[in-house]
């Protein structure tokens, strides 16, 4: 009986590789582990570095809203720029104009909120994260003013490298990540005696120019920019228009979750900021390595076979929806097991005690409930992104959102930090319930007609 069942199972890992689609997820899912690995490395060298202190807690405030603005505004363009680019490719030869409309957009965005982000600053700091002393307000506001340029940085890297994904090019873009963690630990070497209130921040700085760079270089000798003169009258470039208040909408409301965490977290005891962020280092390398893997391959996949059949586009969703589901629960299982001696392990040495270990174990097996939920739920967003349903998804966005805080309100007062990390996977779990049950109404429609 045994037999039979391992050469079932061997000739399903065998379908696996043969399967182009399963092939590029795994590829970017190994390439994106041994770049959240070195960058694991990084966040050791970190703990060790700073532990739960002042200066990590005033970093994470400075690049809060660059993130918030990479994640939501930036992301938004490249995510609704794929499934349009895809339909205009069906339809005209004139992509290299498609492409301008795309980084003359996105370069537009980035350069007005770097200029908005520099000017509320002061603003925003004081009122948000009050009761602090001038030093912590003037650490942030010095490591802000090294990250807040990367905004347009990422923008431009993140587009290129969708275009890269498009063209089957996976390698480089998820491999030249690893030149962010490269220059944050040079920085840290260099500037740990003299300014290590700076080393973070410029290793940022530094670490996404050469990634751009790389990305730009590569993309231009696989002859994969094709910039022409922007052409906003296109159906398509109307239809991506069109999406794009949605998306940012939903991009926004979901970003808001970390941001609104860190709000309440700051209003308790000096390092919780901190351990949150230590917390959700391992369920992020989890979700990063899918979600990378995921985001590169399911949105042209999608996108191509939403044009093309969209009962296929439906088969194809839930068949990966549940083999991607069963295995992050598994994963997630044994991560769990393991909570309190991985954060030992990666983390308890020089500042960071065996108290710290205690307060950041337990908030990591909490985050990490949400795992399998997460990578789920991302594979839903690609999907519905690729056939522009993202009004409900904007819809979910806020009910999330809004839920979000006040269950931290709730459960801040009586767990403390613990509560914090119990709101954001309720959360994320209704979200996830939310997306799939529209999904499958969908599908309904669409085996009706």
């Amino acid at each position: 009986m045994k037999i039979p069942s391992i050469q079932l199972m061997i000739s399903k890992g065998m379908g696996y590789l043969k399967n182009p689609v399963s092939r590029n997820v795994m590829l970017i899912g190994v390439l994106t582990m041994i770049v959240k690995g070195f960058g694991f490395f990084k966040e050791t060298v970190i703990a060790s570095t700073y532990g739960l202190s002042e200066i990590l807690d005033t970093f994470y405030i400075a690049v809060l809203i660059p993130n918030f603005i990479n994640n939501v505004f930036l992301s938004a363009i490249g995510t609704v720029f794929i499934p349009n680019y895809v339909r205009e490719s069906k339809v005209s030869n004139k992509l290299g104009a498609f492409q301008a409309n795309g980084f003359a957009i996105t370069l537009g965005i980035s350069l007005f909120f770097t200029v908005v982000s520099v000017l509320v600053t002061d603003v925003y700091v004081e009122f948000f994260f009050k009761g602090h002393t001038d030093i912590y307000y003037q650490l942030i506001k010095s490591q802000f003013y090294y990250v807040v340029p990367c905004i347009v940085l990422w923008g431009i890297s993140s587009l290129i490298s969708k275009l890269l994904h498009l063209n089957n090019e996976f390698v480089i873009p998820v491999m030249s990540g690893i030149l962010i963690p490269i220059a944050i630990l040079l920085a840290i070497l260099g500037l740990k005696d003299s300014a290590p209130e700076l080393a973070l921040a410029l290793g940022t700085l530094i670490g996404s120019f050469l990634q751009l760079l790389v990305l730009l270089v590569f993309a231009t000798r696989k002859k994969i920019l094709i910039l022409g003169v922007p052409n906003f009258k296109s159906e398509n470039v109307k239809l991506m228009f069109a999406q794009l208040p949605a998306k940012v909408s939903s991009g926004f409301l979901t970003g808001l979750l970390p941001v609104t965490d860190q709000f309440f977290a700051a209003q308790l005891a000096i390092g919780s900021i901190a351990a949150l962020n230590f917390g959700l280092k391992v369920p992020a390398l989890l979700t990063t390595i899918a979600i990378v893997a995921i985001n590169s391959v399911l949105l042209p996949f999608f996108s191509k076979q939403a044009v093309q059949s969209e009962k296929l586009a439906f088969q194809s969703l839930f068949k990966i929806l549940r083999h991607l589901f069963v295995i992050s629960l598994m994963a997630t299982i044994v991560f769990i097991a393991l909570s309190n001696p991985l954060v030992k392990i990666l983390f308890e040495r020089n500042s960071f005690t065996a108290e710290s270990t205690e307060i950041v174990s337990k908030v990591q097996t909490i985050f990490l409930i949400y795992v399998p939920f997460t990578i789920s739920g991302m594979v839903l967003v690609n999907f519905l992104t690729s056939i522009n349903k993202n009004n409900f998804m904007a819809l979910v966005s806020l009910i999330g959102a809004s839920l979000n805080v006040v269950l931290d309100i709730i459960f801040m007062k009586l767990y403390g930090v613990y509560g914090i990390a119990i709101c954001t996977t309720c959360v994320v779990i209704i979200r996830f319930l939310i997306l799939l049950r529209y999904t499958i109404r969908l599908n309904n429609r669409v085996n009706r007609e």
